[in-house]
């Protein structure tokens, strides 16, 4: 049985892409991301704080307020619970936890957040993966528990070499002392091998300060690191003569 990760936590992790289709193409890369309960964010010191900042604004839409006039402060559990009501659907009342990445030195980019939610019982009822695209554009999926593969419809404009058509198959359980996630993304049911794969693969480590300050030689400025090689591989792909999709 899976012992869930303790919160906050940090995962060293390697993330891989493979595209299979018309050309393949594949790379891997090292970063870190961050383990946390979306209600109890991490306290760094002073001096740690520009390394690790978790706004609520860096993921999904700001929900409705009634008065307009007024400064929203949503927290990350109240755009949650606008994701739920968008899908007509009842948000657990318990834990909530996230894997993904904090704001640097003024910076973030989360390609893939995920959020487990349970309910008041401790059993996890929804998975929530929130995609975000180098546009600046940010898709919420909803799905059940998914320790084995699920599937859902793909919807969103990730790629600029991906039309927004097949489906997902998506695998996320939750995080242990490893934490193991894979999308992969299929264009017609009857073929079984995916057109593209993405893994996130990591070990767990306490976030302490001397964690998070490792972290920072390790894999200085990460989230910027990461939307630079998104680009380089699409630039790459791009002298390949791989089609472009128009947004």
């Amino acid at each position: 049985m899976l012992t869930q990760a303790p919160t906050p936590a940090i995962y060293r992790t390697r993330i891989t892409h493979s595209r299979h289709t018309p050309i393949h193409h594949s790379f891997e890369y090292r970063s870190y991301s961050w383990y946390i309960d979306v209600d109890e964010l991490p306290a760094l010191p002073w001096w740690l704080r520009p390394f690790a900042r978790f706004n609520p604004d860096d993921h999904f839409a700001e929900p409705p307020s009634e008065d307009p006039s007024s400064a929203t402060d949503a927290s990350l559990r109240d755009r949650l619970e606008a994701v739920f009501a968008d899908h007509d659907i009842a948000m657990p009342d318990g834990q909530i936890t996230a894997l993904l990445q904090a704001r640097v030195i003024g910076y973030v980019f989360n390609p893939l957040s995920v959020f487990w939610c349970h309910d008041r019982d401790g059993r996890l009822r929804h998975v929530v993966a929130e995609v975000h695209n180098t546009y600046g554009g940010r898709h919420a999926y909803l799905l059940p528990p998914a320790d084995l593969p699920v599937v859902t419809a793909k919807k969103f404009y990730v790629s600029p070499f991906n039309k927004v058509d097949g489906y997902y198959s998506v695998r996320a359980p939750r995080p242990g002392q490893e934490v193991d996630v894979t999308v992969s993304l299929h264009r017609q049911r009857q073929n079984t091998f995916p057109d593209f794969i993405a893994n996130l693969r990591g070990d767990l480590r306490p976030a302490t300060w001397t964690q998070v300050a490792i972290m920072q030689f390790i894999s200085p400025l990460a989230p910027l690191l990461v939307a630079a090689r998104i680009r380089i591989q699409g630039i790459k792909l791009w002298l390949r003569r791989l089609p472009v999709v128009p947004r």
